[in-house]
């Protein structure tokens, strides 16, 4: 089940919501060591088939120089790095280094079949390499293979720049993903510094998983982190959310407001528990709160959009136009803002702006649905 925008817009980083859009589109073959995958991708050839076939061993003592194709990666420029590599490959096929270089230039391509292919050869060729096999289990994550990545990200947790990525999430998630919690949890620990039968480590687990749809383990783990430190920051507030998106809005509310008594700074809380308020039509309850979450955070689209829309209900249209317009000044590009102010043009009997609005929502929601 696919969370609203306005809900994902809280927690979701953007350099992970880059690295697991390009998850979809990796689902494209089928490793020849795999074992039956979490997702079947479509056919295409092994990666030991889509590399140059050359052996591992016997590679030649001295590595060639790769300023040129490592700078034209650095500069976007992948095919013609991997054109650059691809002649010093006819020039020298077992130079040393080789395989590395183009394992990484595929990952840098998302052509994570082919990466596999030479960065097998490189673990192969030299089994000490971490960030060799760092890659390879990452490019075996993100062909959607979690259970072949795991004991390759076990063995190395290192940052390596040029993963891109932190090596402990993605262990974090193929664990989530193969059903090993626990395992899931202690590798978040290990991300976030904490010990890993900490409260902090169940609730930054419940968040991951959360997030991932894994609703009923991210509610268990949620309730270990308050059980284990009631004062948490968050845990509660992690409860709330959940039970909101499950419509269990009095127990969302019961939560949201624990958490303000232990949290009463944070801006989020009196966002949420408004949005619960305004689902059970207690308007005026709902206004207080997100007057509050403003003064506390300005910077927030959701207050203002909410705000606008429980104005919208109580007939101050005028006021409601004035939160939208808000909204839509901080965030143009937001269909669901510029809706809410067409609805709240027809209200007051302004057609022309009212069908301005509602077809520019129209507009912007089509280009939204035709992402990848």
């Amino acid at each position: 089940m696919a969370r609203s925008l306005m809900y994902r817009s809280l927690w979701i980083p953007a350099v992970f919501s880059a690295l697991c859009s390009g998850i979809g589109a990796a689902q494209q073959a089928v490793p020849s060591d795999a074992s039956t995958p979490a997702q079947t991708p479509q056919s295409a050839p092994s990666p030991d088939q889509s590399s140059s076939g050359k052996s591992s061993s016997d590679k030649s003592a001295t590595a060639p120089d790769f300023t040129e194709a490592r700078r034209l990666t650095q500069q976007g420029k992948i095919d013609d790095a991997i054109a650059e590599l691809q002649n010093l490959e006819s020039r020298d096929p077992s130079a040393k280094g080789l395989d590395l270089e183009l394992g990484t230039a595929y990952y840098k391509k998302s052509d994570y079949v082919k990466a596999i292919g030479f960065l097998k050869k490189a673990v192969a060729s030299d089994p000490n390499n971490g960030e060799a096999a760092q890659l390879l289990g990452l490019s075996y994550y993100l062909n959607g293979y979690p259970a072949q990545a795991i004991p390759l990200l076990e063995k190395v947790q290192t940052w390596f720049p040029r993963a891109n990525v932190d090596a402990s999430y993605i262990l974090g998630i193929c664990y989530i993903q193969t059903k090993d919690y626990p395992q899931s949890r202690k590798a978040f620990a290990k991300m976030f510094d904490v010990a890993p039968d900490s409260a902090a480590s169940y609730l930054f687990t419940a968040r991951m998983l959360f997030r991932r749809e894994f609703d009923p383990v991210a509610e268990e783990y949620a309730q270990k982190a308050a059980a284990l430190d009631p004062t948490l920051p968050l845990a509660h507030f992690l409860l709330g959310e959940l039970y909101l998106y499950k419509s269990r809005v009095p127990e969302a509310i019961a939560e949201f407001q624990k958490e303000l008594a232990i949290n009463p700074g944070n801006a989020a809380t009196y966002y949420k528990l408004a949005d619960a308020y305004s689902r059970v039509q207690k308007f005026e309850d709902a206004e207080r709160l997100l007057q509050r979450s403003i003064w506390l955070d300005a910077t927030s689209t959701g207050p203002y959009i909410l705000m606008g829309k429980v104005l919208e209900k109580k007939g101050e249209f005028q006021l409601a136009v004035r939160a939208l317009q808000k909204a839509a000044t901080m965030d143009p590009n937001n269909a669901m803002t510029h809706h809410l102010l067409g609805q709240a043009y027809r209200d007051m009997g302004k057609k022309e702006e009212a069908e301005t609005e509602l077809k520019l929502a129209e507009q912007l929601q089509t280009q939204q649905d035709s992402r990848p």
